[in-house]
């Protein structure tokens, strides 16, 4: 890497390393529904052009709740374009990102996250 790359480099370990929890971030766009020892449940919500700060997603489920479009930037520094049809679903192990609504409708999804393993018991329920 060249030292003329450095700064932005620096910039996004520094905001990967400081990044939080989405409610803690961007309160006014996602909204707690459940939470247990296994999962947590968040609805998120906002309108074209509105961006998030960064924060960290551990592993999750995604479920569209109507179509839009985002711009996703990774704490590595790649940028992703992500399209989403009514009821299309996405799994993640987890990441660090900041993200922007591109599209012309609001961005409405569903997003479970995923904690540990469920505990069993010996009959494995």
């Amino acid at each position: 890497m060249t030292p003329a790359r450095w700064p932005a480099m620096l910039a996004l370990v520094a905001a990967s390393a400081s990044a939080q929890d989405p409610i803690a971030t961007d309160g006014d766009k996602y909204r707690v529904l459940l939470e247990n020892e296994q999962v947590r449940v968040l609805a998120y919500e906002d309108q074209p052009g509105a961006r998030t700060q960064w924060h960290t997603h551990p592993g999750f489920v995604v479920v569209a709740l109507a179509p839009f479009e985002r711009r996703l930037t990774l704490d590595d520094g790649r940028r992703l374009t992500r399209r989403f049809d009514t009821g299309e679903v996405l799994f993640s192990k987890g990441e660090t990102h900041l993200g922007e609504n591109i599209g012309t409708t609001p961005t409405r999804v569903i997003m479970i996250e995923l904690k540990r393993a469920p505990v069993t018991t010996a009959s494995g329920r």
